[in-house]
């Protein structure tokens, strides 16, 4: 499956202004789970999973999370990219001791494992390239965002 299958144009948010990971969360959990794609665990298990597994990642320029969970809260598979408004501080996924500063969030709604290792190989594949990164960051419209995610 391309990434492409599990993108609905509800879900691409830009410019979205949270103040932290918890209202980060509620926004997208409030959008999933309004829409029937999720359970009302979802959003504890996105944050405990966050706090036991973060999933910062720090890439040339930018730096992107990856949050997701387990796939028994997940009813409906989805990928939600979020542009912020403002950075918000995430852990290190290969260093806990340390935090970055977020600029793109692609939350993860898979309840499939063959897809999970699937979408995260095509994420990390377009999220290492520079360029692409740096568009999603400075899309102005979900249309360009959903236009970069399926090149």
């Amino acid at each position: 499956m391309s990434l492409e299958d599990f993108l609905d144009d509800d879900f691409i948010k830009i410019g979205l202004d949270c103040v932290n990971q918890d209202q980060l969360f509620q926004t997208l959990y409030q959008e999933a789970y309004s829409k029937g794609y999720v359970s009302k665990q979802f959003l504890e298990k996105i944050k405990e999973r966050e706090d036991s597994f973060p999933t910062g990642l720090s890439i040339n320029n930018y730096n992107v999370a990856i949050p997701h969970t387990d796939p028994e809260y997940v009813f409906k598979q989805f990928i939600a990219i979020t542009t912020l408004k403002r950075p918000i501080p995430f852990q290190l996924m290969d260093d806990r001791s340390k935090k970055v500063n977020v600029k793109i969030v692609i939350l993860l709604g898979l309840n499939e494992p063959h897809d999970q290792l699937n979408v995260l190989q095509q994420l990390i594949q377009m999220i290492q390239d520079e360029k692409k990164i740096e568009q999603i960051a400075s899309s102005t419209s979900v249309k360009e965002i959903r236009h970069l995610f399926i090149q």
